[in-house]
């Protein structure tokens, strides 16, 4: 397992001090693997929306099965 560094002030650390029965290297592991799930959850959603865009844009002017099919027809 790897180690980090985390800089809190005094008055925080007094307060952590005071409350030894928490384990804080577990409360920081939660939080950080929370964030990064909900970081991606949005990365996730914004793909979808490109996709979205992206789809739309091409639905509007082509026929994806004529392009497939003009391919094909060139490959023989």
């Amino acid at each position: 397992m790897s180690s980090i560094s985390v800089r809190i002030d005094s008055k925080l650390k007094k307060l952590m001090e005071s409350n030894k029965h928490i384990n804080w290297s577990e409360i920081v592991r939660q939080a950080i693997a929370k964030t990064l799930q909900n970081e991606q959850k949005k990365n996730v959603a914004r793909a979808v929306l490109i996709n979205e865009k992206i789809r739309k844009k091409a639905s509007d002017h082509y026929d994806s099965t004529e392009i497939i099919r003009k391919f094909r027809n060139e490959r023989h």
